[in-house]
């Protein structure tokens, strides 16, 4: 690994440690000892909440109107 190659590295890894310390209040050695995969993971976005389920009178209206298209 060049010297610059290992400055980005150091760069990139104390601007995450100091994420992970801001938003998850993990300290140095939490950072050093989690895998890349449990860092990703626990910094992404949270997945958009479950669409609530369709009412009967929706179910309804829509079956209604794919049955009227068929006809």
């Amino acid at each position: 690994m060049s010297s610059a190659d290992q400055r980005r590295f150091g760069e990139g890894a104390r601007r995450l440690s100091a994420l992970a310390a801001r938003l998850l209040g993990w300290r140095p050695a939490e950072f050093w000892a989690a895998t890349p995969a449990e860092l990703a993971a626990i910094l992404a976005p949270e997945p958009e909440p479950a669409a609530r389920p369709l009412s009967r009178a929706e179910m309804n209206r829509m079956m209604e109107r794919e049955h009227g298209k068929h006809q």
